[in-house]
């Protein structure tokens, strides 16, 4: 199998959210999809397990889901695609709003945003499939929304948290085993830390 294969796939990326316990929860995703054209518009998301958003989500049935701006700054896709939900409110310094299910979400850098109500989900192992109904749909911005190619082509590495990640080439490239983060290098230098949470080279596994 050529495992370049799926670098040639292009995937938007989107911030999911829902409320969570004391606060909400949310998470960078390039697996949401539309998947009908007409009523009712539905959508279908694939979220990892072990992400605080998927407890958050299976305990509202529902979710919020925002489209990114291509010119969404990478801090932001870092605070939600590399920190956990666990340890940090990710949602304290922006301005929240919440949606008609009760979600969380925030305007600043989304394109659009739809209030989705979870009607089917299959159980796929380490994710869950949702297949959800829109039940509100409001554009926000207008320009290009970001996708996975414009975020690496910015220096930026595919978030842990987006569900259908490249596939790097047999041993290429390093994953820190505290936050996930993913340096597409050879070789670590000496001295190297983690631009994510800082953790030193030695915190790193070779792919």
């Amino acid at each position: 199998m050529n495992r370049k294969a799926f670098n040639r796939i292009n995937y938007g990326l989107f911030l999911v959210s829902a409320a969570g316990e004391g606060h909400g929860q949310g998470c960078i995703v390039n697996s949401l999809h539309q998947v009908t054209s007409s009523l009712p518009f539905k959508f279908s998301l694939t979220v990892n397990k072990s992400n605080e958003t998927f407890k958050a989500i299976e305990a509202a049935g529902s979710f919020a889901a925002t489209v990114l701006s291509r010119e969404t700054p990478r801090e932001v896709v870092e605070l939600f695609g590399y920190k956990s939900g666990r340890v940090t409110d990710k949602f304290a310094g922006f301005q929240v709003e919440t949606d008609g299910n009760g979600n969380p979400y925030i305007r600043a850098h989304a394109l659009a945003r739809f209030a989705c109500r979870v009607v089917e989900k299959l159980d796929l192992g380490g994710y869950m499939l949702y297949i959800a109904e829109a039940t509100e749909a409001e554009a926000l911005g207008d320009g290009p929304a970001l996708t996975v190619d414009d975020y690496k082509n910015g220096g930026g590495s595919t978030p842990p948290t987006a569900t259908v990640v490249r596939t790097m080439e047999d041993n290429v490239g390093w994953r820190c085993t505290v936050c996930g983060y993913v340096a597409d290098r050879e070789e670590l230098p000496e001295g190297y830390q983690c631009p994510i949470c800082r953790a030193n080279r030695d915190k790193f596994v070779k792919l």
